[in-house]
């Protein structure tokens, strides 16, 4: 069957209106920081769990139920561009080596201390909004570019959270 310039016309028009999902539109960079994303979501959520069992501290409660909501949000990017997602779901267990090794790196550093683990806080949001600024520049996708930018908005209240309960 011979590919028209009406269809080629028409396949175009929904790609762009977004009523089809199009990974292959994606760069390499889109994709990948998608993923990476929601894995530093992740790493987020379960170091805050973790640490909101040891100390108590309602701010870590708190906001690592907003880190699952980023999550979900990074989760629709993923079906929305039929990634495959390779998040473990095990606690604590990540497939990028990097984030694994945060992940260690932070619990024996808020186990210190209560005032440790508010700067642990702190660290991982300022990383969030370093990765997600970062990931911003990458993209001119405007479904990533939202998402990220929610993602962002929330991490800037979050670091704003911990910087209030460090003082």
């Amino acid at each position: 069957m011979k590919t028209t310039t009406f269809t080629k016309t028409i396949v175009a028009a929904l790609l762009l209106s977004g009523l089809v999902p199009s990974a292959f539109a994606l760069t390499a960079t889109e994709t990948s920081s998608i993923l990476f994303m929601k894995q530093e979501e992740k790493v987020a959520r379960d170091v805050y769990q973790v640490l909101y069992a040891k100390w108590g501290h309602v701010t870590f409660g708190n906001i690592a139920v907003s880190e699952q909501s980023h999550m979900d949000a990074v989760d629709n990017l993923i079906a929305r561009y039929r990634l495959t997602d390779t998040t473990p779901a095990a606690a604590g267990k990540f497939t990028y080596p990097e984030l694994q090794a945060l992940y260690d790196e932070l619990i024996v550093l808020g186990n210190k201390s209560l005032e440790d683990a508010l700067a642990v806080g702190v660290m991982i949001e300022q990383a969030d909004i370093a990765d997600l600024q970062a990931a911003l520049k990458a993209t001119k996708e405007k479904p990533i570019r939202n998402v990220f930018t929610n993602l962002m908005e929330g991490s800037y209240n979050h670091l704003a959270a911990f910087t209030r309960a460090l003082n």
